[in-house]
């Protein structure tokens, strides 16, 4: 989101609600902990918004892109790089694991309280296949997919709505232009919203820290070190050398670029948070609206490095702190099977524990009740990850528009350097081929 007009930008505005959380927290976490009700507010707020968002940009989007093939050829590319980067980033994870060995030397053994306190997250894992998965994301009803929120299920809908509208010609064009009028509304609604991002900053930063203390990274203070030094890795030598390759553009000149949604997710821990804004600047940066309502809600499920590379080391952590040695063939075993259900971590409730549960429950080598060890710490971890997550999703914006040739490079070099940009123009109509040569049968007669 572009910062206020008037007065202190939005991003400081955020940070200085961070800092003042930290601070509450830690020094008075008995109020710090009442101040929750504000973060999760604002959360709830954001996401009210993101699904009508999601429906009316894919739909304009695939309406107004007139040809068929090319959403088929955008969602493929898509795919393709979500499958190589993620698995990458498992990648990354493992050998960062094995290299730092964060719990080697715990010498842990499972408990009836352990088993007790994640006893809930495998219980909803046993009930998770890929068939599940798939068939989660046909909706019941249209109305159920937004009344949900679940992103898959609005993202089906508004992708067979758009293909139905392109066919539609004349009769469809009233429509497309209304629901493009009503997701104009919609990012005004968020505009709003946004200007209270540093209340819910506040809120979100100094309950955590009243809750859990600083004192919590002792016991888990490498584990903790190592998922962000991964993290941190990932996106400056994977994710900056693809932005390089790709456009000739730093990495750093991105992150400052995207700084107010990267400080939304500081201070949420939620990646979900900054959609709508990241939507919005992929489109201002020059990215076609087409490629960025297709791209980025799809890699919020299928494009989860960060979620990635937290699963695997959490993983082979829980195995190191047990004293279970891990052949290769099970590690190998572990990469296929998080591959298969990190997809669902962002779409399930619970995220990170359920998938890991769902994990362990299919080597059966893991102890499931290890999870438990973790849970104190996976608030902290979540930033980790909802920040390679939400840096992930706009590369990867930028990456499929420069592959579609669907990227304004002039405009695209002016957002990064930070200069002013001109008023986006809206997109062309589509006009069916058959149609514009109807359209024209009277001016083409009146020539001859």
């Amino acid at each position: 989101m572009r910062a206020l007009k008037k007065g202190i930008p939005l991003y400081v505005q955020v940070l200085t609600g961070i800092a003042l959380g930290v601070l509450l927290g830690n020094f008075a976490p008995d109020i710090g902990v009442k101040m929750k009700p504000f973060g999760d507010a604002f959360i709830k707020l954001i996401r009210m918004g993101i699904a009508p968002i999601i429906f009316g940009t894919i739909v304009v989007g695939i309406a107004r892109m007139g040809d068929m093939k090319k959403v088929g050829r955008v969602g493929v590319k898509a795919l393709v790089y979500f499958e190589v980067l993620t698995t990458v980033a498992l990648l990354i994870g493992l050998t960062v694991s094995h290299f730092l060995a964060p719990g080697q030397g715990m010498h842990m053994v499972v408990k009836e309280a352990d088993a007790a306190a994640v006893s809930q997250y495998a219980t909803q894992a046993s009930h998770i296949s890929a068939v599940d998965f798939i068939l989660n994301i046909i909706p019941q009803t249209v109305v159920g997919a937004f009344t949900n929120g679940d992103i898959l299920q609005v993202l089906l809908f508004s992708c067979l709505l758009g293909f139905a509208l392109s066919k539609m010609g004349e009769r469809g064009r009233k429509f497309i232009d209304f629901i493009d009028s009503l997701t104009h509304g919609m990012f005004g609604v968020i505009g709003i919203i946004m200007k209270i991002a540093p209340l819910g900053a506040f809120g979100a930063m100094s309950f955590t820290i009243s809750r859990y203390g600083i004192k919590t990274l002792a016991n888990l203070g490498l584990l903790l070190a190592s998922v962000y030094i991964t993290c941190i890795f990932f996106i400056v030598f994977v994710l900056g050398g693809v932005l390089w390759y790709t456009c000739r553009t730093p990495i750093w000149t991105f992150l400052r670029y995207i700084k107010e949604e990267f400080l939304l997710v500081l201070g949420t821990s939620s990646s979900e948070t900054a959609l709508p804004g990241m939507m919005s600047k992929m489109e201002q940066a020059g990215c076609a609206r087409p490629v960025v309502g297709l791209v980025i809600p799809t890699g919020y499920t299928f494009n989860l490095d960060g979620t990635c590379i937290y699963l695997t080391m959490a993983a082979i952590f829980v195995a190191q702190a047990y004293d279970v040695h891990l052949s290769f063939g099970e590690e190998a075993t572990i990469l296929a099977v998080l591959l298969l259900t990190s997809k669902g971590a962002a779409a399930v409730t619970g995220g990170g524990f359920i998938t890991l549960a769902a994990t362990f429950a299919s080597l059966h080598s893991l102890p499931v009740a290890g999870l438990a060890i973790l849970l104190g710490v996976d608030w902290l971890m979540s930033l980790a990850r909802a920040l390679t997550n939400l840096i992930g999703n706009g590369v990867a914006t930028v990456v499929v528009s420069r592959w579609e040739n669907s990227i304004d490079g002039e405009r695209f070099k002016m957002a990064m350097r930070g200069d002013p940009l001109p008023e986006l123009e809206e997109e062309e109509e589509y006009i069916p081929q058959d149609e514009a040569i109807t359209r024209a049968e009277p001016a083409l007669a009146r020539t001859r």
